[in-house]
């Protein structure tokens, strides 16, 4: 098996997973082998939670100047996100206009390409968020 295969078949890879606190039902994201408000009874009992993925935007921002590696992208927009399971995450919006963004928006999160490694041509992927308009 190659290893870009290898990689691509992790299941957690594709998908936002966090993890479940089944004493008191907090969902964290990234997930969490201690939940931070049961603590030491939540050792070896978090049970991996896969999140929807949809959420409300918090508050947003546009970036302009970017860090390296990022230039070709600007400008670009991130946002934090409450996920309708709870938790909170920093994101990137991508196919939409500044405009388009404002507090309360909803989103969903989608696959998207972050980067290429130029030695080996890997292509790495992560989530990034755009505007649902599925409500």
């Amino acid at each position: 098996m190659t290893i870009p295969r290898f990689w691509r078949e992790i299941p957690i890879r594709y998908n936002l997973v966090g993890s479940k606190c089944p004493l008191c039902g907090t969902v964290f994201f990234p997930p969490k082998e201690i939940c931070k408000i049961c603590r030491r009874v939540s050792i070896d009992q978090m049970i991996p939670e896969k999140l929807s993925g949809r959420g409300t935007i918090l508050t947003h921002t546009t970036v302009h100047e970017a860090p390296t590696d990022f230039e070709s992208q600007v400008p670009y927009h991130l946002a934090i996100i409450e996920l309708d399971e709870g938790p909170s995450v920093l994101g990137q919006i991508t196919d939409c206009m500044n405009g388009d963004l404002a507090i309360g928006s909803r989103v969903r999160s989608v696959f998207r390409r972050v980067s290429e490694d130029g030695v080996s041509g890997t292509i790495h992927y992560g989530y990034k968020f755009v505007l649902d308009h599925s409500r």
